[in-house]
């Protein structure tokens, strides 16, 4: 039995409110500059109630040059691309994954444990270790400046293999001989079979990945040169560095809230089956 202590009951909520309030006041602040003009940023104290420049910040950022001064592609152009990469590196991570985890699972073939751990030692050597070989591949391929060169060399992907090998270990072999009765072949037991019952699974690695492939930085960076394929979260950055000499910190933090915007609606549309796929084990 819990016992319920009034004092305990008051610092654990103070704490969880203390660490809402970190989380939580960047973000206002960031909203708040997006509805102010750019001299009131530039002023002293930084304002903590929103202005009523939001809507006239949002047009120049989203549909208009983003910066003034600055050549740069507009926003909506960025967004397109960021969504593009990530969609692609995410369903591309999910539909290797799968296949080779139901390859492993349930095909006996020779050395398919040999294989298994190669592609879990693969953890060991992230994009950052292998960057340059990955380049001059890409390079060599003419990928620079497209979206297959942006999503195709982070699409393997190892952490995904093992969690969907161990989810098909959790499926009674029943399920198998039920379907091999049935006379259902090999990929109709995975398309009408394993993939309903993995579908929460799918959903909590479709969240992450596609969160991991939105933020990446180093990479498209090294790749695109052409202005027409950059990130939003590479126009932040050099958004950032243009600052210093004209800051035009509401558009600024406006393209800060955009690039929020889809990772924030993966999630909370998607949350119900993040959960599930994340603590369900039973099939």
């Amino acid at each position: 039995m819990i016992e319920n202590r009034p004092f305990l009951n008051l610092i654990s909520h103070f704490i969880l409110l203390f660490g809402i309030a970190i989380v939580a006041l960047p973000i206002w602040i960031t909203f708040v500059a997006s509805t102010h003009d750019a001299l009131r940023m530039t002023q002293s104290p930084i304002p903590m109630m929103p202005g009523t420049y939001f809507w006239e910040n949002f047009k120049q950022t989203l549909f208009g040059g983003g910066l003034s001064g600055s050549e740069t592609v507009p926003v909506w152009r960025m967004l397109l691309n960021s969504l593009t990469m990530a969609l692609m590196i995410s369903m591309g991570k999910i539909s290797i994954s799968l296949i080779s985890a139901f390859a492993i699972v349930y095909f006996k073939f020779p050395f398919r444990m040999g294989f298994f751990w190669m592609i879990f030692i693969t953890l060991m050597l992230p994009v950052e270790v292998r960057i340059l070989p990955t380049f001059e591949v890409v390079a060599n391929l003419g990928m620079l400046n497209s979206y297959w060169g942006l999503s195709v060399p982070l699409i393997a992907s190892a952490t995904a293999t093992f969690m969907f090998r161990q989810v098909f270990l959790t499926i009674p072999d029943e399920m198998l001989e039920s379907a091999r009765i049935d006379g259902a072949g090999p990929f109709r037991f995975f398309w009408d079979i394993l993939l309903p019952l993995s579908r929460t699974n799918i959903a909590a690695l479709f969240v992450i990945l596609f969160i991991y492939g939105w933020n990446q930085y180093l990479w498209p960076l090294l790749i695109t040169t052409d202005s027409d394929m950059t990130t939003i979260v590479m126009s932040i950055k050099q958004m950032l560095e243009a600052a210093e000499q004209s800051p035009q910190w509401n558009i600024i933090m406006m393209t800060a809230l955009l690039a929020m915007l889809p990772p924030v609606f993966v999630v909370v549309s998607m949350q119900k089956l993040f959960v599930k796929g994340l603590t369900e084990t039973d099939k």
